[in-house]
Order: structure tokens, then sequence, then C-alpha cells
């Protein structure tokens, strides 16, 4: 399908896969009640929110810039939190948000007058996760996300409507069921107060064996057990394997190896293959060894290994190498699978190097063109 793509490199999302997720999560709405917003600091592709509208509540935003992207492109509920709100920007995420998340006692005694007509809500941290990494963990040592238990205790909360945790990264409904467990422990006391409860983001929901029954039932019986409304926030779920990445061979060279030189770059293009790391699947080969030259699988008979790099002066730019059933050539399409969530968000121009195009796979099989990127991009960036 994507041999025939004329420029690359584009993220290409597909419209059919997109309303499948959203279509699991409405049903997932529709039998615990829960609300859902979809988080746009991993899934912000402004085309597509008007489809994500059709299904879900409203946007989780973390400040001005993506409240102001959720009225734009859904203009249903807007919940905004940040570690920390600038006072120059309060005015306008306030006339934007439905509800305001603050991170702090300090920052809610500063704002809460100022936006005392929003639904106003607390942060917590209950100082327990199952995140994969520390790098992802917000209940961490030292953490500067959340509020403690222990400085609630003489907190004047009039005038919070609600609270939020966020604990959870790619995880099941298991480790949700475990976090809730410690966070109803600390704040039982405070949730019996509160008219809703955000559950934040992580929730692989989207992924194949997420147990959705014990999601649906976990935020079923904490509703009607305290009584308040459940929000869940996933991000990667809404994007989960519902888009690809598409670039070209531009070069090939050998050293000891094959190495193909793509028009695209992990570092600009594909951060989270580094920062997680991960090596991402593509289609039509097989992972042979990781980025850091970690062996995952053998060659088969028959099969062509290349190294698969990018078209930046890092030399860790580096995708893994690939078993292919055939030689690459100059100019050959290489796809690689579930790229929507998180890299649109994370991308950059690092080296001058083009920034993706952003395409659309519609439900009539046609490819829109969405946005094209130029050099005037880059200049106005730096």
């Amino acid at each position: 399908m994507f041999e025939h793509l004329k420029q690359t490199p584009a993220y290409i999302l597909e419209e059919d896969k997109l309303r499948k997720n959203c279509e699991l999560l409405a049903k997932i709405s529709e039998k615990s009640e829960a609300k859902v917003l979809v988080a746009l600091k991993g899934f912000a592709f402004s085309r597509a929110l008007k489809i994500v509208g059709e299904y879900l509540s409203g946007c989780s935003c973390s400040g001005l810039w993506e409240a102001k992207l959720a009225k734009e492109f859904m203009d249903k509920e807007i919940h905004t939190y940040s570690p920390a709100f600038k006072e120059d920007e309060m005015n306008e995420i306030i006339s934007l948000s439905n509800h305001i998340i603050f991170n702090s006692l300090n920052q809610f005694e500063k704002f809460k007058n100022k936006a005392k007509n929003k639904f106003l809500g607390l942060r917590l941290n209950p100082e327990f996760s199952v995140a994969p990494k520390e790098l992802y963990n917000p209940s961490g040592r030292y953490s500067r996300l959340g509020i403690l238990d222990k400085d609630l205790k003489n907190a004047n909360l009039d005038a919070v409507s609600g609270l939020h945790f966020h604990c959870l990264c790619e995880e099941s409904a298991e480790s949700l069921e475990r976090v809730l467990k410690v966070f109803e422990d600390k704040f039982k006391f405070y949730i019996s107060k509160v008219k809703w409860v955000n559950f934040g983001g992580g929730h692989h929901i989207t992924k194949e064996g997420y147990n959705t029954q014990k999601l649906i039932e976990l935020c079923k019986n904490f509703s009607d057990k305290y009584g308040v409304q459940v929000y869940l926030e996933p991000g990667e779920a809404v994007g989960w394997q519902c888009g690809v990445l598409v670039a070209s061979v531009i070069d090939l060279i050998e050293n000891e190896k094959q190495i193909a030189i793509l028009d695209t770059s992990s570092e600009a293009h594909m951060p989270d293959t580094i920062i997680m790391p991960y090596t991402s699947e593509i289609l039509g080969a097989r992972i042979l060894a990781t980025r850091e030259n970690e062996k995952i699988s053998e060659l088969k008979q028959g099969e062509k290994a290349y190294l698969l790099g990018g078209n930046t002066c890092l030399a860790g730019d580096i995708m893994g190498e690939y078993a292919f059933k055939e030689e690459l050539q100059i100019g050959d399409k290489i796809v690689f699978l579930d790229q929507i969530h998180y890299s649109i968000v994370k991308n950059t121009t690092f080296n001058g190097v083009k920034l993706p195009n952003l395409m659309l796979l519609n439900q009539k099989g046609e490819l829109e063109l969405i946005k094209k990127f130029s050099y005037e991009d880059y200049a106005r960036r730096n």
C-alpha cells in the first residue's frame, strides 16, 4: 500500500484502526459509567481529534497550548493539569477549561479564587506505582508530581471537587487494581468528600489481552462505593497500533554489516525507541537485534540482514538490525509500525532533518495529506 508513496518520511494514521480503538473505549465508558478523555500528551493528531470526539468525552491537557488545541479541534470537556501553572497563562487556561487540577496546595491556594467557577481538583501522590522504569515513575522518591497524604492533614479543601492520580505506564487493569487499593487506603477520607476522581492515564486498554471486564468492574465499583464520577485519560491507548511511519532507503553501505540509511531518524522522529527503549516492528521484516546490538533472533536461510540507521550525525541514530526477505534497494519503503502515539508530539527537527508529513488513510482507502512541513517550520523553531 505504501510502496508508491512519493514523499517520505510520513506518519500515516489509519482511520479504521483509530475508530476501532475509540469504539472499545466508548463501550467501556458506557458499561462502567466512567468518562474517557484522550490525553493529548500522548495523542495530539489534530485532524483526528474530531473523530475521537465522536466517541470520547473530551481531552486531558497538560497546559495552555494543549487546552487551546482541545478547544479548537474537539471542543468537549477540557481537563487541564500542570506541575505548575504560570500566572501569565492562567486566565486563558481558566477560560478554556472545565476542570483544573493543581499539583500543589500552594498553587491551589494561589488560583482557587480566580478559578472558583470551575471544577477544581488536586493531584495526589499515593507513593506507589508499577511503572516499568524510574523515568516513567511519578510516585518515585523525590517525585515532584502530586501531593502527599501527610500534607493534606490541615488543608482547607472546601473548594476541591475532585481528586486525580496517575501512577501507570502501559499497564494492565490488574496494575490499576493494585494502585487503586493503595490510593483508597491513603485518601479514603478525602474521596468521600468529592464529586469526581480521575484515575489518570497509562491504561493499555486497547492492547490485545487487556482485561477490559476488570477495568469496567473497578470503575463501576469505585463509583458506586463513593458516589463519584470516575474519569480515565488514556493517550497511548487511543493511538495504539493505528498508524505507521513510512521512510525510504536513501543509501546502502557496508561496514562488517550491510547498512541502510533512511530519510527518517530514531532520535528525531521515533524518540521513544531511544528513551524507553524499544525496537520498532517493521512491516515485512523481523527484528534480529536491538539498537544496542542485543540479539533477538537468528537470520534464517534466504533472508538478508540490514542494520537500519537514520540520516543524522548522531552515531547512535540506529533503529536496529532486521531480516528482510529480499535485498534492499535504494528507494525501497520501510514501514515502522505503531508510530502515531507519542512520536508526533515528541518529534524534533534535530540536525535540520525534515519533519515527516502527516497523512490520513481514510475509510475509503484514500491517502489524504494533512500537513506538509517545510524549511520555514524548522526556521521558526530555531
